[in-house]
């Protein structure tokens, strides 16, 4: 069969790019060099003031497919805090336009209308995670490298593992340092290369992805965790990253030059912390390849999804 007249996919291209665009700078508005630009959290209230610490006075707001949101989910099942801070699993959808809750809650169907009951007449993005207060009906938080630091400190009277310090004081500077480098290049770098607007923002994102991850994979080399022997809120945040990357990086944000069953180190790094206990449960693959695939539509608009990859090495130990 021959391809379409020239004019056709000429016609069709221009369509479909002006389309493209429209939906990315919706999506993930870029700066002028086509660089992918998250926007910062909102909320931003510490447990303190009008907001004590109490058992099922707060509640998260997650999505099984978000990464940011996953890092509040494996800080709750290290510290046992299943049964002080509730939780509530929410469904992307793109017809939605956003995140949907599972069953009405204070009159309202999505996170956004969540988002307008507890902050009336706000405008912003409603994004997961969030902690919740249920005794004033409002926000206090939807940052969440700030709401696994409030996790780790903040509940340990109510929590099964209150002597598990996930940022013990010797190792903040530590801690810090890795987690500037890791948001920059991976947590949001995986990012900066699917919404990358210009070839010239996706092969800068491209590149320091990769070098990070080459450096991490030899510092893994030597220690058991990026700080040394003791795992810490920096591991969590990178491996909320990890766990997706093979999965839907590799591929559909075309982060493709390995994958991370490519990396010795970093393979068994991974493993060793899914195996921790109540990390797995945390893991929702078929979910997190169905979001991915079937709501980001600029970046799949056929819809297809795929098969779930060969995850072997995270569940066969024969694998390491």
């Amino acid at each position: 069969m021959a391809i379409p007249p020239s004019w056709i996919v000429q016609t069709g291209r221009s369509i479909w790019t002006s389309i493209w665009q429209l939906m990315m700078s919706q999506l993930a508005p870029p700066n002028d060099r086509g660089e992918y630009q998250r926007p910062q959290s909102e909320f931003r209230q510490r447990i303190e003031g009008r907001y004590a610490p109490a058992a099922h006075r707060y509640r998260l707001y997650v999505g099984w497919s978000c990464p940011w949101a996953h890092r509040t989910l494996v800080v709750r099942a290290l510290k046992g805090l299943e049964n002080a801070i509730d939780v509530t699993i929410l469904q992307g959808d793109a017809n939605a336009g956003g995140w949907v809750l599972p069953a009405s809650e204070h009159g309202c169907h999505t996170l956004a209308e969540l988002y307008r009951f507890g902050q009336p007449g706000y405008t912003g993005r409603s994004t997961v995670p969030m902690l919740w207060d249920n005794q004033t009906y409002s926000i206090v938080n939807n940052e969440s490298a700030e709401i696994i630091e409030l996790l780790n400190s903040e509940f340990n009277e109510y929590a099964e593992h209150p002597e598990l310090d996930l940022a013990p004081i010797a190792l903040q500077d530590s801690i810090a340092h890795w987690n500037e480098i890791i948001y920059q290049t991976v947590n949001n770098g995986v990012y900066r290369c699917g919404f990358a607007q210009t070839q010239v923002a996706y092969d800068r994102a491209y590149a320091e992805l990769f070098a990070t991850l080459d450096r991490i994979n030899d510092l893994l080399s030597t220690q058991a965790y990026l700080c040394g022997d003791v795992l810490t809120l920096a591991d969590i945040r990178l491996f909320t990253t990890l766990i997706r990357f093979d999965l839907v990086y590799h591929h559909l944000f075309k982060c493709n030059r390995s994958r991370i069953r490519d990396y010795t180190h970093i393979q068994a790094y991974l493993y060793q912390i899914y195996h921790l206990p109540g990390i797995a449960a945390t893991c929702n693959f078929q979910t997190i390849l169905q979001d991915y695939y079937g709501n980001l539509f600029p970046l799949n608009p056929g819809g297809i999804i795929p098969q779930l990859p060969d995850l072997s090495y995270l569940l066969d130990v024969d694998c390491i």
